[in-house]
């Protein structure tokens, strides 16, 4: 099922070049993130003892976040998708396009966490834990400064 959901990002992909209204933006952004968030959830799972720890399982998550930090994200992030130009449908706060420096920033410390799960991921519970924290950490800092907790 992940690798069907990361199929159809990546064929809607090209896509994006053709969208037809900032909510189709919107929306594409929401599916990727929503991507991120399927693999993190079993991760989160595993290291906070709510699922059995599976090696396999935790290396697949790891992977397939590790792919999607390939994505280009520049085509989701376009002037007029926030939530002030679509009340409602975004969570995604202005402040992006105001600190897109901070934004990017923010990327490059959520890539380095990817990166040190991949390393530890199938290393056992013990490794899985404090990169999964760190990851976490690297999620909610984005979240903090650039999403509304509400629609």
């Amino acid at each position: 099922m992940r690798r069907l959901l990361l199929s159809l990002a990546v064929l809607a992909a090209p896509s994006l070049a053709l969208a037809q209204s900032p909510q189709d933006v919107a929306d594409a952004r929401i599916g990727y993130f929503r991507l991120l968030g399927l693999e993190m959830h079993d991760l989160a799972a595993m290291a906070k003892g709510e699922k059995d720890y599976d090696a396999e399982a935790a290396k697949t998550h790891a992977a397939n976040l590790e792919a999607l930090t390939h994505y280009s994200m520049a085509g989701l992030l376009a002037p007029g998708t926030s939530n002030k130009d679509l009340p409602g449908k975004t969570r995604a706060l202005p402040a992006i396009w105001d600190d897109m420096d901070g934004m990017h920033a923010k990327a490059e410390a959520y890539v380095a966490a990817v990166q040190n799960l991949n390393t530890v991921a199938g290393e056992g519970l013990d490794q899985l834990r404090p990169a999964v924290g760190k990851l976490g950490g690297a999620c909610k800092s984005c979240h903090d400064d650039f999403r509304a907790k509400d629609f």
